[in-house]
């Protein structure tokens, strides 16, 4: 009976150390899953709030993207001189950005 009993205690211990690092394996992938999702469902909190742009910067993008309309709408003789205007705006831009930048 010793013998019978010894042959059942090692095939439990056999079973315990071939389960339990799978189910601690699969517990670890069930948290990063878990943290990444919260990480994801921030992130697009943080987005509906507009927290990646600040306003000033969304105001500048949205006139450059309707200028690009009117350009791209528009068929008028002189759009080479609105694009040389507007590379001169942003050439003015950018030598304010750097006066600014040396103070």
């Amino acid at each position: 009976m010793d013998g019978d009993l010894l042959l059942i205690f090692s095939f439990v211990i056999a079973l315990a150390l071939i389960v339990f690092p799978f189910a601690m394996y699969t517990h670890r992938k069930t948290i990063q899953h878990d943290e990444r999702k919260l990480e994801l469902l921030a992130k697009a909190e943080e987005a509906k709030s507009g927290g990646g742009i600040s306003r000033e910067a969304y105001q500048k993008l949205e006139e450059r993207v309707r200028v690009l309309e009117r350009i791209a709408t528009d068929s008028n003789s002189d759009l080479a001189a609105q694009i040389e205007h507007l590379r001169d705006l942003d050439a003015i831009d950018l030598r304010a950005t750097a006066k600014e930048e040396a103070r």
